[in-house]
Parts: structure tokens; sequence; C-alpha cells
């Protein structure tokens, strides 16, 4: 049975067994929400998400796009692959690099 986490998600079809999985475990999402694609799923519970986001150049006048990666937690119940776009949302620490958590394949 999965639980509301608070946002307008679609809760993943399988179960999992994960402490640290928002829908049945007890990990609380908070904070921002980051929408960005995956460009690597190496690790095993771990993703790295690729965002883009305008950023203005002041000395010539006009938005370039920067990027940024961060690294989030993959749940069991969900399905990542490299090439996925995927929401996130932030969580406490759970590693010192890892602050985020995968809720949602949108595409």
């Amino acid at each position: 049975m999965t639980k509301n986490i608070g946002i307008q998600v679609k809760a993943p079809k399988s179960e999992c067994n994960d402490d640290l999985c928002p829908f049945h475990g007890v990990l609380s999402v908070r904070g921002k929400l980051v929408q960005g694609k995956v460009v690597s799923a190496k690790a095993p519970k771990t993703v790295v998400v690729q965002q883009e986001f305008p950023r203005f150049d002041i000395k010539l006048k006009r938005y370039a796009r920067s990027q940024s990666k961060l690294h989030a937690h993959r749940p069991q119940c969900i399905d990542v692959k490299e090439g996925d776009i995927v929401l996130t949302a932030e969580c406490r620490p759970i590693s010192k690099s890892v602050s985020f958590v995968v809720v949602e394949v949108v595409s």
C-alpha cells in the first residue's frame, strides 16, 4: 500500500521494502522539486540527474544555457534507466552527496 507523500505524482505500481522510499518507507520529502534527465544509472541505488536552466550573461547581455548535476536516491519500486526524464524531490541528507529522491519517471 502506498502512502500520500504530499505531491501530485503517480504512485509506483510495484511494492518495495526500501526504508528510503517515500511511498513505502519512512523517508519524507520537503523543499525543492527538480526535473531533469538521468545521465548515469550505474550505481545500484543512486542516479545522476542533469538539469538545464537559462543563466544571464552580463557581459554579452543575453541568456546562455547552463547545467548542473545532482545525485538522487532511486527506490527499488521505480524503474529508471539512462535518458529518462525524472522528477526528484528534496529530502533529508541520505549520504554525503545525496539529498534528493526520485519520485516519478515523467518520460
